[in-house]
C-alpha cells in the first residue's frame, strides 16, 4: 500500500489545525477540549456572583462570560492554533468589583471602560515590538508575588461571602460561627474540590461546588431554580462601558494594573502550557506568539462590550494537554461546550455564595503555590515579592499591593547599591504609582 496517498484519516480538520503534525488525532483533541472545559467551567458560576456584587445583573453577567469565553477561546484556536482556553479572569474580576467599583466608588459601566482602554493598550502593545520586553523587563519575583497577592485577595473574599472570617471592631477581622451552615459547608467543598483534584479527576472544582450546592438545596440553605432555560437577556450590560468616564486621572493607575496583570497572567498561561505540551519552538521561543497575544487582547475588548470584567488565557488549559490536546482544535471545543452552557442560566444561579467561595479558595490556594518558587536567598527579590503578596489582601486593593511591589523593589534595589539590577520599566510603573499614592 503506498502510505505517501493513503487518505488522510482526519481529513479538513488535519489541514486547518495540523494535527497529525502534532502528533494529535481528532478523537484527542475533542477529549482534551472537554477536559479543558470541566477543569474552568467554575467561572460560569462565579464571575457573575463576583460581578453581581458590583451591581451588575446575574443573568445579564452570565451570558457576557459565557459570550466572552466562546469569542476568546475560537481567536485562541483559529488564529494561534493553542489548545488554550480563554475566560473572564480569577483576580480581574475581584480587582473589578472590589478594587474598582467598590473600593475606589467607581461606577460598573466605569470599571467596564477602563477594561476596554486596557485591552486596546494591549492590542496596541501587542501590534508593537515592545510586548516582549514589557513581558521580560518585569523581574520574575516580582510577577510570583504579584499572582501569589491575587491568590490570597481571592482567599480573603472567599472567607468574607461564606462567613468564615467576619468583620471585628478590636482586631478588623474575627472568625465566624463554624457551626453555621454556610462556613461549614464552603470548608467541606474545599475540601472536596482538593481532594478530587489530588485523585485527578477531571472537573473536581465543578464536582464540589454543585455537591454543596445540591446539601443547601436539600435542606433549605438555598434555592434551587432548575436546570435549563433560554439564556437571560444580555441587555443590562451588553454595550454599557462609560469610555469616556474612564478618562480620568484617578483610572491611570487602575487602567495600568488591568493591563499588567492581563499581560502577565497571558504570558504565564502560555509559557506553562506550551511547555507541558512539548509545543515550545526549536530556538525556545514561543511560535504565533503575536497571535496569541492578539487573541487575548481581542478577548478583553471584545468581553468589555459584552458586558464584564478583563477575559485571559486559563491555566487550566494544561488539564487538557496533559490529555492529549496539542492545537486549536482543542480550543473550538471548548468554546463549542461555552456556548452550550447558555442555555444552563438557572442552574448557575441556583449556585449559593458559600458553593462559590469553595471553589474561589481552591483558585486561591492554586494561584498562592508561587511563593515557594522566590528567589528566598535574594532579600533585594523576595522582599518585596512577600509585600505585595501580603498588601493585596490587607489593603483590600490588588492596584495598590501592585503599587507597593513596585515601589519597594525599586527602593530596595536602589539602597542596596544595587541599581542597575531594576529593569527602566519597573522605575517608570513605580514613579507611576508614586505619584498616584501622593496626588490622587
Amino acid at each position: 500500500m503506498d502510505t505517501q496517498h493513503a487518505p488522510n484519516p482526519n481529513g479538513w480538520l488535519d489541514q486547518r489545525f495540523s494535527i497529525t503534525a502534532q502528533g494529535s488525532t481528532v478523537r484527542k483533541e475533542v477529549i482534551a477540549g472537554i477536559t479543558t472545559f470541566l477543569a474552568m467551567a467554575y467561572i460560569i458560576v462565579v464571575n457573575p456572583a463576583i460581578l453581581s456584587e458590583a451591581g451588575m445583573d446575574f443573568g445579564a453577567v452570565f451570558v457576557a462570560t459565557c459570550l466572552a469565553a466562546i469569542v476568546g477561546t475560537l481567536l485562541m484556536g483559529l488564529l494561534a492554533n493553542y489548545p488554550i482556553g480563554l475566560a473572564p479572569g480569577m483576580g480581574q474580576n475581584a480587582f473589578f468589583t472590589y478594587g474598582v467599583v467598590i473600593g475606589s466608588g467607581h461606577t460598573w459601566q466605569v470599571a467596564l471602560g477602563a477594561v476596554f482602554l486596557s485591552g486596546v493598550i494591549f492590542l496596541i502593545l501587542t501590534v508593537l515590538p515592545v510586548r516582549e520586553w514589557l513581558i521580560n523587563a518585569i523581574p520574575r519575583n516580582l510577577k510570583l508575588g504579584m499572582s501569589a497577592g491575587i491568590g490570597l485577595f481571592l482567599a480573603f473574599i472567599a472567607m468574607q461571602n461564606a462567613g468564615i472570617v467576619t468583620d471585628n471592631p478590636a482586631t478588623l477581622v474575627g472568625f465566624g460561627d463554624l457551626t453555621q451552615f454556610a462556613p461549614a459547608a464552603a470548608l467541606l467543598g474545599f475540601a472536596l474540590i482538593a481532594a478530587l483534584t489530588a485523585r485527578k479527576i477531571t472537573g473536581g472544582v465543578i464536582i464540589g461546588m454543585l455537591t454543596v450546592a445540591a446539601a443547601g438545596w436539600l435542606i433549605g440553605g438555598a434555592e434551587f431554580q432548575g436546570v435549563v432555560a433560554l439564556p437571560p437577556s444580555p441587555a443590562p450590560v451588553l454595550m454599557q462601558l462609560d469610555i469616556v468616564g474612564a478618562f480620568n486621572l484617578s483610572m491611570i493607575t487602575i487602567i495600568l494594573s488591568l493591563l499588567l496583570v492581563d499581560v502577565f497572567d497571558t504570558a504565564g498561561t502560555l509559557v506553562g502550557v506550551a511547555t507541558r505540551g512539548k509545543l515550545i519552538g526549536s530556538d525556545g521561543k514561543l511560535p504565533r506568539l503575536r497571535s496569541a497575544l492578539f487573541a487575548d487582547s481581542g478577548a478583553t475588548l471584545a468581553g468589555s462590550v459584552f458586558g464584564t470584567s478583563s477575559t485571559t488565557s486559563f491555566i487550566e488549559s494544561a488539564a487538557g494537554v496533559e490529555a492529549g490536546g496539542r492545537t486549536g482544535l482543542t480550543a473550538v471545543v471548548i468554546a463549542a461546550c461555552f456556548a452550550l452552557c447558555l442555555l444552563f442560566a438557572p442552574l448557575a444561579q441556583s449556585i449559593p455564595a458559600y458553593a462559590s467561595a469553595a471553589a474561589l479558595l481552591f483558585v486561591a490556594s492554586v494561584m498562592a503555590r508561587g511563593l515557594a518558587d522566590l528567589d528566598w536567598n535574594d532579600a533585594t527579590e523576595a522582599s518585596p515579592a512577600v509585600i505585595t503578596a501580603l498588601a493585596m489582601p490587607l489593603s483590600f486593593s490588588i492596584a495598590d499591593g501592585i503599587g507597593i511591589g513596585f515601589l519597594s523593589y525599586a527602593a530596595i534595589k536602589v539602597i542596596a547599591g544595587r541599581p542597575k539590577e531594576c529593569p527602566a520599566a519597573v522605575y517608570l510603573v513605580s514613579a507611576i504609582f508614586a505619584l498616584k499614592f501622593a496626588f490622587i
